[in-house]
């Protein structure tokens, strides 16, 4: 029972799922109604809010609809809580968006260039919805069904099925995604799938960050060092060239803090094509134990360490984000989100000196972000 009051509260449907109360009245009706407004039926299956709370006052929502991020409440320096995700007020903005706000992308995350790949000596021809390429497994993936939920102490597991042929993708995959919030502020996702056919998969989640907790603030000025000393370039339509760039005297040179907006305006090729930072970065390690990314934001205090075993992080910096999006009051403007999908790298099935991403039966493909917030004086 210690255990519980130590961790997390989880909350469905509009009732607590584990003994600890809600702090107050107000926050209680609050909670209320944020799961009516995440509260339908989409395709037979009941849509639900969950929520993680630890004693530190940190608090992430989670609906099943895409095993989607919906909120991660966090303090700033002085004590004051913060929303740090980007992400729309009700069910029908999930159902409507076209940002893949929050949500876990696949079964192929990223790009495939012109929608083809070769497994086996055959050819698979996927979606092309984004432009000849295809992007984050096609349409009406993952990010777009009712995912099966089940409550645990500190965490939610999500798992779904996804089918043999859908999106042209062979292999019938089972997928776990679990969420779990732990007692220093760290949330952690664990990933696993199996398949009954040789497939390829890239699992990753999509979340918009902006650590000063208001989204009417660009995230220019959130300053970032990653852990990689090289990126993986791209052509006209962000599909990687097969190369592994240093990013030593480029403005993709984070292995020191910098800003987001200090290089993002120049007249690299790179961030023409991308219109800004809309790339895979090469990490220097992946064991899950060193921070692989670090952001902070100097106003609010808040920083964030990104902790993986994933080779690859797209680093973007909201590029294609241009007002038509809304929530939380606000229309999304141009750059007022970053996102950290750690990833396979992009394209890899059409790359052959890229990590292979191929999953067989027999195999259980196993990965772990985290996302850990403290702040600083």
């Amino acid at each position: 029972m210690k255990k519980l009051f130590a961790f997390a509260q989880v909350f469905l449907a509009g009732f607590t799922a584990c003994v600890v109360p809600p702090s107050s009245r107000e926050h209680a009706a609050l909670d209320k109604d944020r799961v009516n407004a995440f509260a339908d039926t989409h395709n037979g299956k009941k849509v639900k809010l969950y929520t993680l709370r630890n004693k530190n006052g940190m608090a992430v929502e989670i609906s099943n609809y895409g095993a989607t991020l919906v909120s991660i409440h966090v303090p700033d320096k002085d004590g004051n809580d913060g929303n740090v995700l980007l992400g729309y007020d009700d069910v029908n903005g999930y159902y409507n968006g076209k940002s893949y706000f929050g949500c876990v992308v696949g079964r192929f995350a990223n790009r495939i260039a012109k929608a083809t790949f070769k497994l086996d000596g055959k050819e698979y021809h996927v979606p092309q919805n984004d432009g000849l390429n295809s992007l984050h497994g096609g349409i009406n993936s993952i990010d777009k069904q009712v995912w099966d939920a089940r409550i645990m102490n500190d965490a939610i597991r999500f798992t779904t099925v996804i089918k043999d042929g859908d999106n042209g993708y062979p292999g019938n995959v089972k997928l776990t995604v679990v969420y779990s919030l732990r007692a220093d502020n760290s949330l952690v996702i664990d990933y696993a799938a199996t398949t009954d056919q040789p497939t390829v998969l890239n699992i990753s989640n999509h979340a918009y960050f902006n650590l000063t907790g208001d989204p009417s603030n660009t995230i220019l000025d959130h300053e970032i060092k990653i852990n990689a000393d090289a990126f993986t370039p791209v052509d006209s339509t962000l599909i990687p060239t097969g190369e592994l760039k240093k990013v030593a005297g480029t403005p993709f040179d984070f292995t020191l803090f910098k800003k987001i907006g200090k290089e993002i305006n120049q007249q690299d090729q790179q961030l023409i094509y991308g219109k800004g930072y809309d790339h895979n970065f090469v990490l220097n390690t992946n064991d899950g134990k060193s921070p692989v990314v670090e952001v902070i934001e100097n106003k609010s205090g808040r920083k964030m360490e990104v902790f993986t075993t994933q080779p690859g992080v797209q680093f973007y910096t909201g590029n294609f984000l241009n007002g038509t999006e809304k929530g939380r009051g606000v229309s999304y403007q141009l750059r007022t989100g970053f996102c950290l999908e750690t990833q396979q790298f992009p394209d890899a099935p059409n790359q052959p000196n890229f990590p292979s991403t191929v999953l067989k039966p027999g195999e259980t493909w196993k990965s772990q972000t985290t996302y850990k917030f403290s702040t600083i004086k």
